[in-house]
């Protein structure tokens, strides 16, 4: 019977000390979220260990539930929990119930640290292969988009959940507050259209930025250019950087061993902010304007990384869908034509989104539209420029031909 095994690894708990100790404390939390969140208890047993060389002894726990079951195990003498709840899906979809009843646990213990994980197990009922179960992105309040996948391992960073999944249509994905970030099969169609266009406009980039993209892939990209000496990334969740070297190494090629790559871990806008380096391409490789990096698409924001900018240099942003944003899409646009002489949008299909997506390259002084198919193959010849998989000198003017609705959410007027 296909179901949802999620566990969890709770580290430096800050929670009531008696949910550590007192077994009838903790069975009391266990009983109220497994209420809460609808699953139904058939029984339980708890077992208090005594004190063992000077430290207090944990709990050991179980219910068991129609649905399954659920564990507990407490470490009092460093403050760590390990939980299990496993669901099957005989009568219906107990995932969302086996989620809540784990983060109910999860929020009553307080922990300075959380991993994660979780298993879709299969279909017993047949041949014990059975189907993967779908992983879903919420594009609008009305529409979604997802595809099956596996061995999805998930954990809460300091800053939001990170997810690593195998996909038979993408490959291994990485996701980050239930939204797709990037795919090992797909990575080419964001990346090489977030590095190149404005890369290849500049006629001797040397310095780049890149404020996010903790999974390597456009680092990746844009070190393609021999002309670039320097290419710094300032990721603030060393969280991804490490998900991406154990899981993503088609999406970043080990690039984090090239020398001409920096990394910074910490606030991107603090790096701006403090930096006397200039750059020649500053890119945005960040969640979308709807989520926590939102305050990074503000005027505020975006007029402090002018500053960064060097002359004639260019900022690269991804604007959403003018599909299914068109609102954020126009207001970004209209933001964006403030500040720049020069915004050129143009817009990519990304298959792991699931929509036609909207990019822009900004600059006082670089139009990256006006560039001919010329000098795009003659770039692209003279800084060795390879092993590309979309981009090329036909697909650059492409890129910014614009169909009339995008064009009009995105006019200067």
């Amino acid at each position: 019977m296909q179901g949802l095994h999620l566990t969890a690894d709770l580290y430096q708990c800050a929670g009531d000390s008696a949910l550590m100790l007192d077994a009838d404390a903790i069975a009391s939390l266990c009983q109220h979220h497994t209420e809460r969140a609808g699953l139904t208890s058939v029984g339980d047993k708890w077992v208090k260990f005594p004190d063992w060389q000077g430290h207090p002894g944990g709990v050991t726990g179980t219910i068991l539930l129609a649905e399954s079951h659920l564990a507990i195990h407490t470490w009092p003498e460093t403050g760590n929990v390990t939980l299990d709840v496993y669901v099957c899906n005989f009568s219906d979809d107990n995932a969302p119930k086996a989620q809540a009843l784990l983060d109910g646990v999860i929020a009553a213990y307080a922990p300075r640290h959380a991993v994660r994980q979780q298993l879709w197990r299969g279909d017993i009922a047949t041949d014990g292969v059975g189907q993967y179960p779908w992983v879903m992105e919420q594009l609008t309040p009305d529409a979604a988009f997802g595809f099956r996948a596996t061995h999805v391992q998930r954990q809460q960073t300091r800053y939001q959940t990170l997810e690593m999944m195998d996909t038979p249509s993408f490959g291994r994905v990485m996701r980050l507050d239930n939204c797709f970030m990037t795919s090992e099969r797909d990575e080419f169609f964001y990346h090489e259209c977030m590095a190149h266009p404005a890369a290849i406009a500049h006629p001797h980039p040397k310095q780049a930025l890149i404020i996010g993209g903790g999974d390597g892939g456009l680092a990746e990209e844009l070190l393609k250019h021999r002309t670039l000496e320097r290419v710094v990334l300032a990721e603030l969740d060393e969280a991804v950087i490490a998900a991406s070297k154990a899981g993503l190494e088609a999406v970043h090629r080990n690039v984090w061993e090239a020398p001409r790559l920096h990394v910074e871990i910490g606030d991107g806008m603090a790096f701006i902010d403090h930096t006397t380096e200039r750059f020649d391409l500053l890119m945005l490789d960040l969640t979308d304007p709807d989520t926590p990096a939102g305050s990074l698409y503000e005027t505020a924001a975006l007029q402090r990384m002018q500053r960064v900018l060097a002359p004639g240099g260019a900022l690269v942003v991804h604007l959403g869908s003018p599909v299914f944003h068109p609102q954020q899409v126009q207001t970004l646009s209209q933001r964006l034509h403030g500040l720049f002489q020069h915004v050129r949008c143009y817009g990519v299909y990304v298959p792991l989104y699931g929509a036609y997506w909207g990019m822009a390259v900004c600059s006082d002084t670089l139009d990256a539209q006006a560039i001919s198919t010329q000098v795009v193959q003659q770039r692209l010849q003279a800084r060795a420029v390879a092993d590309l998989q979309y981009y090329n000198p036909a697909v650059h003017g492409a890129l910014f031909a614009l169909p009339t609705y995008y064009a009009q959410l995105v006019s200067a007027a």
